[in-house]
């Protein structure tokens, strides 16, 4: 059975979202068709009304939600009608190369890289005024419903609240994992936090939960600092109270640079300072913000040299479909909070004003 209902449609880049009445087909085999009960705006969906992240258009963008399972195609057996669900952007297939190492989350059925912004059969499930609608990065979610593919949805907890978990699908993974699972901060540590948005603040998190002993947070915007200290930021930096580069007030800081760095805007500038502001022998810098399409970094080759680590992580180096119902059990066990996280909730059709907020830094 097709399904009327609401979606956020982006036509063009740099267009606002409109809000249109689509078709949203049946799941196909090995599909899932879900109930949107909450999604997240992330800045990662405003690189793709920028053109910072290059998709084709038009699209169903969202890809951080929470939902209930309405339909399911012919052969998935991991989930039914009603259970709670949350999308992965990054699924996990379980039978690819990536899958099957255990260093690696990045399955390759994911459409980050490929842009192709379609099912993995080559065909989209959604219809608006006669046209195909793309999907977005396998999940779109700023929809009234939409269909993933089994392999890029993970059953949760029935008791979790959809409005607070959805963060999980996304922002709160991405941040919390980049600093336990891809640096693998320490006891005693010290790490520096470049971007205090949702991502950034789970960042501090996460190095808080490892047991880090001084967590600096890096960003622009001072009105910023004060969650970042209510989460476990040590020390509150802005980069415009100084006239040196952030990183050699970094190294000041620190004496020879943090053991851990951490970049969470995208910005080639800013993880070049974060490279830079780690120690030069033993520091782990982490790429966690998208990088923009385009741009291209140039730096001195003797800050690696030296013995610095680089890594990226995305999702926090979580495989997706194995962590998701774990983390979603630790928050309602109540090893973490994610409410500091949320600052607005706002009705769907006012999804303009929620990017708004975003690129406002509200």
């Amino acid at each position: 059975q097709v399904i009327k209902c609401k979606a956020a449609v982006l036509w063009e880049a740099n267009k606002p979202f409109s809000i249109e009445e689509v078709e949203v087909a049946p799941p196909k085999e090995h599909e899932v068709r879900i109930k949107i009960m909450a999604t997240g705006i992330c800045r990662s969906d405003d690189h793709v009304v920028t053109g910072a992240l290059v998709m084709p258009f038009p699209i169903i963008l969202g890809h951080e939600a929470a939902g209930v399972v309405e339909s399911v195609g012919q052969g998935v057996t991991s989930m039914k009608p009603g259970d709670k669900v949350i999308p992965l952007f990054v699924p996990q297939c379980g039978e690819c190369k990536s899958c099957l190492n255990t260093k690696s989350n990045m399955c390759s059925k994911t459409d980050l890289g490929t842009s192709a912004g379609l099912m993995p059969d080559g065909t989209s499930r959604f219809t608006c005024k006669g046209k195909a609608i793309h999907h977005f990065l396998g999940t779109s979610t700023f929809t009234e419903y939409t269909v993933v593919h089994e392999s890029s949805v993970a059953k949760i907890d029935s008791a979790a609240p959809l409005e607070k978990v959805c963060l999980i699908g996304c922002g709160f993974s991405t941040g919390y994992g980049a600093a336990l699972q891809t640096a693998k901060v320490e006891p005693g540590s010290t790490c520096a936090v470049f971007g205090l948005g949702g991502v950034g603040l789970s960042v501090v998190m996460g190095c808080k939960v490892a047991g880090a002993s001084r967590i600096i947070a890096v960003d622009i915007n001072s009105d910023k600092f004060a969650k970042a200290k209510e989460l476990g930021a040590t020390d509150c930096v802005n980069p415009k109270d100084f006239n040196k580069p952030i990183h050699e007030v970094l190294i000041e800081m620190t004496g020879q640079g943090v053991d851990y760095s951490f970049e969470v805007i995208g910005r080639t500038d800013t993880m070049t300072a974060a490279l830079a502001c780690c120690q030069y022998n033993y520091g782990v810098s982490v790429i966690v913000g998208v990088p923009p399409a385009a741009e291209k970094i140039t730096f001195d080759p003797m800050l690696l040299f030296t013995g610095r680590s680089w890594k990226g992580s995305v999702f926090g180096g979580w495989k997706s479909k194995d962590s998701v119902p774990k983390l979603v059990a630790d928050y309602m066990k109540k090893k973490f909070v994610l409410d500091p996280l949320i600052t607005h909730t706002l009705p769907f059709t006012k999804i303009n004003e929620g990017f708004d907020l975003l690129r406002t830094g509200k």
